[in-house]
């Protein structure tokens, strides 16, 4: 009941017609102050920002008094508040859930007016071979965007309050203008990540990674033996070449992140791979769900039943709250469905949220928070681009919205029929549309799309939906 109290409240605060006004509102570029009223208001109210016109100085006294409310409702002290805006990165995701509120209202899960994180395929070619590679990367397309149009993608998402842009690829690192790309967006206020393979990261790579980028993820898919991850990347070395590059990356000081693809090959090194992960001063392990698009679909057989993925998922919340310095995330929405049962079950254990890393543990507003957070984040807060521009709703689901060179960015986000689609929990199917986790969670949609074709289809390696694993398993093995 207290749930939907307190949702009753946000909805009453924040959902009525009034507010929403305001808050769209704020969401534009002030004339005089040269940004959009909502940043000047949050840059105000942490005390970063201390010129603002009289309009923008309302603004600011309204912003506040709306994030007081907030706050209240979370327990969360006023002075941690301002002290948590203070982040130019933070203070614009908070831009964009305004933005989100004020196109829709108060959601479960909440939809934002712009994702919080984009992933830009930056380059197809790599120096590796991936098995498992969703872009069956290896030469660059004659049709990449250039340094130019790059830059006005660049442009556009940060104009739409995009939080974080990750570069993937491919191997970004094999593109000329990665660091040219990197720093432009770093210098509008994105927080800026790169994914890599690491085989190219020597101590210099590093440090000029440090200038360019808040975060590293160094693919390393086994640990018990280099034999592992060479097997998976197909080029003898790799791994070795891997773990330099992590050593250097830690060595420069950069929040790096290891990040390992579960799959029947590895499953029995996942631990160890997280224990490498601490031993080699890693923030992060960030174990990815198989997917079966791309090359991935040639090793189909390889991937975790639900019970050894549940398992896995079990492991992984346990490795997260036993203080062990390395925090342990993972792309599988059922991990936001373990973690908040544990949290409903052990006060003072916390709830996880594999997509924006949060963990924490706010008594009865657990569950608020989750499914604020809202689980599955492909199409509804998170996309991805392709080299040449094409926009899809994660890179696991290879399905073209739209295409930047065609069409503004932000008109996409906003109007295409399939992301729509895909923000409807409600449409859902099987277990997924029943679950009492299913605003928390929603089961992958790659996944689903991956085995069935249709987004809506329920999360064939989840613990509720093994009957329908054991139908696409069957077919498999008779095949």
């Amino acid at each position: 009941m207290a749930i939907f109290t307190t949702l009753g409240i946000l909805k009453l605060a924040l959902g009525n017609p009034l507010s929403r006004a305001l808050l769209t509102r704020s969401t534009r570029r002030c004339p005089k102050c040269g940004d959009q009223r909502i940043r000047v208001a949050l840059a105000r109210y942490s005390g970063q920002g201390t010129k603002a016109c009289l309009t923008c100085r309302m603004y600011s006294f309204a912003i506040g008094s709306l994030i007081y409310i907030g706050g209240w409702l979370l327990r969360t002290p006023r002075h941690k508040i301002k002290e948590y805006f203070k982040d130019q990165t933070t203070r614009r995701g908070l831009a964009s859930i305004v933005g989100g509120i004020a196109e829709h209202g108060v959601t479960r899960p909440q939809l934002f007016g712009a994702p919080f994180l984009v992933v830009w395929d930056l380059a197809h070619a790599c120096n590796l071979k991936c098995r498992h590679c969703y872009q069956r990367a290896d030469r660059p397309l004659p049709d990449e965007l250039t340094t130019e149009e790059g830059k006005r993608l660049i442009n556009e998402l940060a104009d739409s309050n995009v939080v974080a842009l990750a570069f993937s690829g491919g191997e970004p690192l094999m593109r000329r203008d990665f660091f040219e790309l990197a720093a432009y967006a770093r210098s509008l206020g994105m927080y800026v990540a790169i994914a890599t393979n690491g085989t190219l990261i020597t101590m210099e790579m590093a440090k000029r990674l440090k200038e360019a980028v808040d975060y590293v993820e160094v693919s390393l898919d086994g640990a018990a033996a280099a034999k592992t991850h060479d097997k998976f990347r197909g080029i003898p070395g790799s791994f070795d070449r891997a773990v330099d590059g992590i050593k250097n990356c830690v060595k420069a000081g950069l929040y790096t992140c290891i990040a390992t693809t579960a799959t029947k090959l590895n499953l029995h090194e996942m631990q160890k791979t997280y224990e490498l992960a601490n031993k080699l001063g890693c923030k992060r392990q960030m174990i990815f769900n198989f997917v079966p698009t791309g090359r991935g679909i040639d090793m189909i057989n390889l991937d975790l039943s639900p019970e050894e993925r549940e398992g896995l998922l079990e492991r992984s919340y346990a490795n997260l709250v036993s203080g062990g310095g390395c925090a342990v995330l993972g792309t599988a929405p059922q991990l936001a469905r373990v973690a908040l049962k544990r949290a409903e079950e052990t006060e003072g254990e916390p709830l996880v949220s594999a997509h924006f890393g949060t963990a924490t543990n706010l008594g009865e507003h657990t569950r608020l928070l989750a499914e604020f957070l809202g689980g599955c984040g492909a199409g509804r807060c998170y996309c991805a681009i392709e080299p040449n521009g094409d926009v899809k709703p994660c890179v696991f689901i290879p399905i073209k919205v739209g295409n930047i060179r065609e069409k503004p960015f932000l008109e996409i986000w906003r109007d295409s029929p399939v992301l729509l689609d895909l923000r409807d929990r409600s449409k859902t199917k099987g277990h997924c549309s029943t679950c009492e986790y299913r605003y928390a969670c929603g089961g992958c949609r790659a996944r689903a799309y991956g085995y069935f074709g249709d987004y809506h289809m329920p999360d064939p390696g989840c613990i509720n939906n093994v009957e329908y694993w054991n139908r696409l398993n069957s077919k498999i093995h008779d095949a």
